[in-house]
């Protein structure tokens, strides 16, 4: 009778599934908040700018740009939940991620779409740059510990 090994799951696939849920989770209610056009929020997420001015850069930006943002944040989470279930289609899942996030920050980053109110804080011009990294770092995670085994 052969039986198959089952790849242990590698206490960092935990912490990062954890922490990429926590990002997502972030992204998620950043999202929604800003496509509800919660003012507070917006005010909040961009001192020193006009809330008005930022919701009408938000929904001024090309469709392209909107639909790679809710790609990105949606697919994002998406691929949180199934890095915790170990599904090997939390690959898949962060590579739509990224498309995504290429799609929105991308946009604003290569100068299409201009910069966002409140975008030239030191934060508003590190941000961007972050979620692209983290988006990355996902995919390229993900995907080791689907070539690991670690995911099915």
């Amino acid at each position: 009778m052969a039986t198959t090994a089952q790849a242990r799951t590698p206490a960092h696939l935990w912490v990062v599934g954890i922490l990429s849920l926590l990002w997502g989770c972030f992204g998620a209610y950043d999202y929604w908040m800003s496509r509800t056009h919660n003012l507070a929020y917006i005010a909040k997420s961009t001192p020193g700018a006009d809330p008005n001015a930022v919701i009408a850069f938000i929904d001024g930006m090309p469709m392209y740009a909107q639909i790679g943002w809710g790609l990105g944040v949606w697919t994002g989470l998406l691929g949180a939940v199934l890095l915790l279930m170990r599904s090997r289609y939390a690959v898949w899942a962060f590579a739509l991620s990224m498309l995504g996030i290429l799609l929105s920050i991308g946009a604003e980053l290569a100068g299409l779409t201009g910069i966002m109110p409140g975008g030239d804080t030191m934060l508003g011009k590190i941000m961007p740059w972050l979620v692209i990294v983290f988006g990355a770092a996902l995919l390229i995670y993900s995907n080791a510990m689907h070539k690991r085994g670690a995911l099915r």
